[in-house]
């Protein structure tokens, strides 16, 4: 049997980029034949220049022509390569494209499956409850600041023509008192513990004062 359809090649199997520098090398082994016969071609044409005409002109003309030919020729696969080339390049580019654009999605496949898994552990109504919670704490504690800076009848507004006539008063009852003769304490601020109140109606006797403290 494999004699009659051949034994299955074990060689591996071409790739793009093995093709196309498969194709380049062909291009640039012509490119070298195209660069013999331009060489060739401007000899012919110098020698034409120079001779005048007759049978051997004629023979130059004709290996000229066959050597024009040749180019032609050449040039034509030149040109059939570029395009086999160029060709090979587009679908390598459309390719890699493919690859990226399938590496992407992949990636994306994952990313999703994550996002799924850790959105899933998370429990709204929780999250809720807790900002309820917080919220409720904030109130509390705005509660809480404004009971202790709460001011206990004094008043919160003081008139500046007010704090000055206090102050000049006061200075005048200094300036009236005197200083005290006890260690030199104004006479505003010696002890007044021997003084009657001015809540009480009539001073008490000092008979019964005496029994008291007794």
């Amino acid at each position: 049997m494999n004699r009659l359809f051949g034994a299955k090649s074990s060689a591996p199997k071409p790739t793009l980029s093995s093709a196309i520098s498969n194709v380049d090398g062909r291009i640039e082994s012509i490119d070298v034949k195209l660069a013999k016969l331009n060489a060739e071609l401007t000899t012919y044409q110098q020698r034409l220049a120079k001779m005048r005409d007759g049978p051997g002109k004629s023979a130059i003309k004709q290996k000229a022509l066959k050597v024009l030919q040749q180019r032609k020729l050449y040039e034509g696969q030149r040109d059939q390569l570029q395009q086999q080339s160029w060709n090979m390049e587009q679908a390598g580019m459309m390719q890699d494209n493919l690859k990226n654009t399938m590496t992407t999605v992949d990636a994306m496949k994952t990313t999703t499956k994550e996002l799924k898994k850790q959105y899933g552990k998370v429990n709204i109504d929780k999250i809720e409850k807790l900002q309820d919670e917080m919220a409720d704490l904030m109130d509390m504690g705005n509660d809480i600041q404004e009971s202790i800076s709460r001011s206990y009848d004094v008043p919160e507004d003081v008139d500046e023509a007010e704090l000055d006539a206090e102050l000049e008063a006061l200075g005048e009852e200094v300036e009236l008192n005197g200083i005290g003769e006890s260690e030199g304490v104004p006479a505003f601020m010696l002890d007044e513990t021997n003084k009657v109140p001015d809540f009480v109606d009539e001073p008490p006797e000092q008979g019964k004062v005496k029994e008291v403290a007794g």
